[in-house]
């Protein structure tokens, strides 16, 4: 007993009992009064070993067994009668502390006795206004308490989700005992003997007990709405340290946890695996010379915490896993950094590949997406990250090809592009923010020149060319473009390159020295080749009014810059 506190436990036990007995020995060890209550499911054979692990313990008080159900209003039945008979043995204790027997005290008994006689007319309990702050977790707010609840929905679930729509379509709506403000918190709490008392002797008590029989979840509901109605000065928040995901589960606490709860300065953590010996063997840390005064302390655990459920959720940029593969468009990031695409310069500078690479801290590849090898940069027989060359295995699924590239490689990635390549992957790189698009339109049609092709299958070959890159273009356009796209016409491209060129590389990390430009490919025969395929029936389409560009030769692109 430090000053006027005498502290004394409900310990709520469902599984784990071995645990549970070691959680009661801390309790009692350190001068608390313990009341346990083991849930009614639990047989018999359990029950006899608790008591004997506890026989060296007799002021262990046990109190009547109920059955307990997930949401039930069974666990607040369990809760009062263990609280009264920790209060009828044991009428010298000051404050009450509800706890489960996978609650591990990280601090001494003693500090947080000592914390608690700072104020000892505090209660410590999470009440939270249920019209104000809508915090619950993957549940009803409100409706918790409107609506009558009499099926367990764990194990009745399509019962409670039909009982749950006919009432709302009947308008079916509880009135609230007269008096009460709905609150919400967390079930653990630590409360003083007089409120408590008030509490479980409250003369509307059965009045009070009925409503909430049939309220969902009544544990995170009862004691924090009835506080407000008893309670002189309360603190909102537990002094035992609970976090839940994103579907309402309390996080299980593992060995690799230990320092992170040790910072956090809390008195008291849920919820503990049964074999995380570690921590079983750590905590609670030994006591100093003089009781430690110091408050909780979890913002740092809690940031943590909530940095997991976001990852959970949303997963990391540009990463996709079996467990958790994002819907279409509801991705964190298609990609997890930027990279380029250039398409139609390889085919207006031919070296462009090795003249950009000496001039970027990039990977810059060759047609990563082309229909024969994959081009990795300077050609390996095996890419980046064990990532095969095989265009079988890439396009099996070009998506995750180009995401894990992204993903397992330090530096930005850049690549050629043409419409001779896989399209698989436009409407996902278009949409992506990751990515710098560079196109020259038309370009693809210059190699051609250089081919000693029949003209009928340079004719066929133009026409599947041109429609594919049509297509492009129109995605390209589309209101949903994300990328950071530019569009050069091969006309404008080719009457100012330099300029152009330059333009294309801000966003880039260039290092080095890009004073001259990559050798330019030989456009001589490119307008008799435009005239013979506009006079066979087909209208090259090298810009976006459909015109044939004029010819230029290298001498006179050169004597305009």
């Amino acid at each position: 007993m430090i000053g006027r506190v005498r502290l004394g436990v409900v310990i709520l036990c469902h599984a784990q009992l071995d645990v549970a007995a070691r959680m009661a020995r801390i309790w009692a060890n350190g001068g608390a009064r313990v009341a346990i209550h083991v849930d009614a499911k639990v047989s018999g054979h359990g029950m006899m070993a608790l008591e004997a692990d506890l026989a060296d313990l007799p002021d262990i008080v046990y109190s009547p067994r109920h059955g307990c159900d997930w949401g039930r209003f069974s666990l607040v039945r369990a809760t009062q009668d263990a609280a009264q008979a920790l209060l009828d043995r044991y009428p010298e204790v000051t404050h009450v502390y509800l706890a489960s027997g996978a609650c591990l005290p990280l601090r001494p008994i003693r500090d947080l006795t000592a914390f608690l006689a700072q104020d000892p007319d505090c209660d410590h309990i999470e009440s939270v206004n249920a019209h104000d702050v809508g915090w619950t977790v993957g549940g009803l707010n409100e409706e918790r308490f409107s609506l009558y609840f009499p099926v367990d929905w764990r194990r009745r679930r399509w019962l409670f989700d039909r009982l749950v729509d006919w009432q709302r379509r009947l308008g079916v709506h509880r009135q609230l005992p007269k008096g009460l403000v709905p609150h919400l918190g967390a079930q653990w709490w630590c409360l003083t003997a007089t409120t408590l008392r008030a509490i479980l002797q409250d003369p509307r008590r059965d009045e009070f007990d009925r409503f909430f029989r049939f309220s969902w979840i009544p544990d995170e509901s009862y004691f924090q709405t009835l506080v407000r109605r008893h309670a002189t000065r309360i603190e909102s928040h537990s002094l035992t340290l609970a976090k839940f995901d994103h579907d309402g589960r309390p996080y299980q606490l593992y060995d690799d946890h230990a320092m992170m709860l040790e910072e956090s300065r809390c008195f008291v953590a849920r919820k503990v695996w049964p074999k995380a010996e570690r921590l079983l063997n750590t905590f609670p840390v030994p006591p100093r010379a003089e009781p430690d005064l110091g408050p909780p302390q979890p913002q740092r655990i809690e940031r943590l915490i909530n940095r997991t459920v976001r990852r959970r959720l949303l997963g990391r940029p540009g990463l996709y896993m079996q467990s958790r593969f994002p819907r279409k468009d509801a991705e964190n990031g298609k990609t997890s950094a930027p990279y380029a695409v250039f398409q139609g310069f390889s085919d207006v500078f031919p070296d462009f590949e090795t003249w950009l690479g000496g001039i970027v801290d990039a990977d810059v590849h060759g047609h990563l997406l082309g229909p024969e090898v994959v081009e990795f940069a300077g050609r390996p027989e095996v890419g980046p990250g064990a990532i095969s060359t095989s265009t079988l295995v890439r396009d099996h699924d070009p998506q995750g090809f180009l995401t894990a590239l992204i993903r397992i490689t330090p530096r930005m990635q850049v690549f050629q592009f043409s419409p001779r390549d896989n399209q698989a992957l436009n409407w996902f790189m278009a949409t992506d923010p990751n990515a710098h698009i560079h196109v020259i339109t038309g370009a693809w049609m210059l190699p051609l020149l250089d081919c000693d092709m029949p003209f009928d299958d340079i004719r066929r070959v133009t026409a599947l060319l041109q429609r594919a890159e049509l297509q492009h273009l129109e995605v390209l356009n589309s209101v949903w473009v994300k990328a950071r796209v530019q569009v050069h016409e091969l006309t404008d491209f080719l009457a100012r390159p330099q300029g152009l060129l330059l333009q294309a590389l801000q966003g880039l990390p260039v290092q080095g020295h890009h004073d001259a430009l990559p050798r330019m490919r030989n456009l001589d025969g490119l307008t008799d080749l435009l005239r013979r395929l506009r006079n066979s029936g087909l209208r090259p389409r090298l810009s976006e009014d459909g015109l044939p560009l004029p010819e230029i030769t290298l001498s006179e692109r050169t004597a305009a810059e």
